[in-house]
Formats: structure tokens, C-alpha cells, sequence
């Protein structure tokens, strides 16, 4: 099983401004080949960025999500930008969407979304230092930002509005990471 199966072909099935669908031609070790559809990601990927102030205060925001339909609590996020590293990306969401400029900011992880059909990949980030700035970003709206006490986590995770997935896993890994797990 640890062998990787062989690509025998791989098309576009099919692309929008936001997506690329991808079909994937496999044959695997014991000679069973199978067509795989996935959502092709650019290879950079994106950040999600845990911003924490020197009072020991999460910094979160709240925009709306397209997906579900509602408004969502969670982190500054998006995509890595041509030319950026996760670094460099993770200063400017923090800035953009946030109001702050981290002076460090630290790679926690980097996770997966649905490795089945997807290839996306999300670099965790935690930033602190933070200074207040401000950039215009690429959000139709101002975005609420709230600030949550880094002690009360127990409290934002089960806060019904807090749900996406990445937002947990980088939860987790900066509580570790500030020796709080």
C-alpha cells in the first residue's frame, strides 16, 4: 500500500473563476485503474492566521460565508498571492482583514481539506507582536473583528457561529504552541 499509483492521464473537466475540476486517470498496485475528480488547487496554497495580542486576547473576525449561507467567527485568512510565501501572506491577511501588523509570525502546521478531491493546502500561522494598521483588502464589507480571551477557548469552541474545521486545527496547534494544551 505504500506504493503510489500510477497517473495514466489528467485533464481539465471543468473551470470556473473560482475552480478548477480535475480528472485524474490511476492505476494502482494490483493493476485496478480508476478515474478520481479533485478540485485542483494552486500549488501556494493559503493561510489561516491565528493573531494573539500581547493581553493574551485571540483576534478573530466575522464575515460572511458563502458555503453556509450565514455569518462565521474565525480567523483572518486567504490565499497565498503569487511572488508571497505563507509569511508574507499572513502579515497582509492579518492587516487587511484584522487591523494589525504581527511583528513574528511562526508556522504551525499546514492541513489538508478533504484529501480525496481536493489538493488545497492551508498553512496555520500564529502571529503575535501585534500593532494596529490598516490595508484595503478584497472583502465586499467591513468585517466585525472580535477579541476573545485567549483562557475562555472552551467558550469560542462551542460558539455555534465557530465552526469551520481549519479554525479548530489552528485553535489546537496555537495552544500548544503558547503551552496551553
Amino acid at each position: 500500500m505504500s506504493r503510489l499509483p500510477q497517473i495514466l492521464n489528467r485533464h481539465i473537466v471543468a473551470r470556473s473563476r473560482l475552480f478548477t475540476v480535475e480528472a485524474l486517470d490511476l492505476r494502482f498496485g494490483n493493476g485496478v485503474e480508476a478515474r478520481f475528480e479533485r478540485l485542483r488547487s494552486s500549488l501556494s496554497g493559503a493561510v489561516l492566521v491565528v493573531p494573539v495580542t500581547d493581553d493574551d486576547r485571540l483576534v478573530l473576525i466575522r464575515e460572511y460565508g458563502a458555503g453556509v449561507e450565514r455569518y462565521e467567527l474565525g480567523f483572518p485568512k486567504g490565499k497565498v498571492d503569487p511572488g508571497e510565501g505563507w509569511a508574507e501572506a499572513s502579515v497582509r491577511e492579518c492587516i487587511e482583514e484584522a487591523g494589525y501588523r504581527p511583528g513574528s509570525v511562526r508556522l504551525l502546521d499546514t492541513v489538508t481539506l478533504s484529501a480525496g478531491y481536493m489538493s488545497h493546502v492551508t498553512h496555520l500561522v500564529l502571529a503575535e507582536a501585534l500593532v494596529p494598521a490598516s490595508a484595503t483588502g478584497d472583502e465586499p464589507e467591513p468585517l466585525e473583528v472580535v477579541h476573545w480571551p485567549l483562557d475562555d477557548w472552551r467558550a469560542l469552541v462551542d460558539d455555534p457561529d465557530f465552526t469551520e474545521g481549519r479554525a479548530y486545527a489552528a485553535l489546537l496547534r496555537a495552544l500548544q504552541a503558547r503551552g496551553r494544551l
